[in-house]
């Protein structure tokens, strides 16, 4: 199963950005991102419905979504590992975690999401829940190899 990241904004050189590399780099299923961003200067509703169809236009046909929303299901990470299990069996092929703006996502993604995931009631800023996203996507591969790495 591929995942894939689709984000909206481009990751300029930091911590933030260091963070979400170094998880990447040891996560050994196929993990792509895909960044996604509006250039004309747009705001509120409309921002977010643009901002929509970009990160729907990037998303594989046929992927399972995981819409990232603050509004959505805080999972432990054996859940998660749990649910990626049960869709990799299952044969889905892509397996997609989506991140809006700083506006959040629209409506329509939350509508065609399979799961609406939170990381807690604090707000986190969107570059940051990258590192946080991709460390949690390494947690659940060595969780589901019977890796050490995750501890209870």
């Amino acid at each position: 199963m591929r995942i894939h990241l689709i984000a909206v904004g481009r990751a300029k050189r930091g911590p933030e950005k260091d963070l979400f590399d170094t998880y990447c780099g040891r996560i050994r299923w196929p993990f792509q991102l895909h960044e996604v961003e509006e250039k004309r200067p747009l705001s509120g509703d409309e921002l977010k419905a643009r901002e929509a169809e970009l990160l729907l236009g990037a998303l594989p046909d046929g992927a399972i979504l995981v819409a990232l929303d603050e509004r959505g299901k805080p999972l432990g990470s054996e859940q998660l590992a749990g649910k990626i299990e049960g869709w990799r069996d299952g044969g889905a092929g892509d397996l997609a975690f989506m991140i809006g703006g700083a506006d959040g996502l629209h409506e329509s993604i939350r509508k065609r999401a399979d799961l609406i995931l939170n990381f807690g009631a604090l707000t986190w800023p969107h570059m940051l829940v990258r590192g946080m996203l991709a460390e949690q996507v390494y947690r659940c591969q060595q969780i589901l190899a019977g890796h050490p790495y995750h501890r209870r």
